[in-house]
């Protein structure tokens, strides 16, 4: 197991429109917050279809990584996940688990890793920025699966002295000069 205190930076309130491409949009919406690393901790949405990791078929070995897909038309979904930084592409690696009911199927569920969607309707979903540590997503190649690592060291551009670990909040804030937390 590994652990790692976390420092959160800003919250948002998401919404993505009918049609849009779910990761294109929430890799938007990261690069224009500049969002590095983060968490979902909860959303809701309809989607028009969507890409899971599964199959249809026996599997050869069920500790292994699944590489394939299915395909779902017309869902209503309740997800969460995670987003991290990826040094080798230099991109965000998002990481999305889904619980999705059919419509057409009286609602009938499945639950998976997302691995692409077009919103239907809406989306609506809140995003939670963590500023320390830094998160890492990479390709382990031992395993050949992504895995997350975190480096307990502020991002550039961000006040190292505001996000240390451990460092209470109140002598974080008296330091840079918050009045409303300095001295009470």
């Amino acid at each position: 197991m590994q652990a790692a205190e976390v420092t959160p930076g800003r919250t948002f309130a998401v919404r993505f429109d009918h049609g849009e491409d779910f990761y294109t949009s929430l890799t938007d919406f990261c690069r224009t917050h500049n969002i590095r690393q983060g968490f979902i901790p909860m959303f809701i949405a309809g989607f028009r279809d969507i890409e899971l990791v599964g199959t249809c078929e026996r599997l050869e070995n069920p500790e292994a990584p699944v590489w394939s897909s299915v395909h779902f038309e017309y869902v209503e979904a309740l997800s969460a996940g995670t987003l991290a930084y990826d040094d080798t592409t230099k991109g965000l690696r998002p990481h999305v688990h889904i619980s999705a009911g059919l419509k057409s199927r009286s609602a009938a569920g499945y639950t998976s890793h997302l691995l692409g969607a077009t919103v239907q309707f809406l989306t609506e979903m809140y995003v939670v920025e963590i500023v320390n540590p830094r998160w890492e997503r990479s390709r382990d190649p031992a395993s050949d699966r992504r895995i997350s690592r975190t480096r307990p060291q502020p991002r550039p551009g961000v006040d190292a002295a505001a996000h240390q670990l451990g460092q209470p909040r109140r002598a974080r804030c008296a330091r840079r000069g918050c009045h409303a937390w300095a001295g009470r």
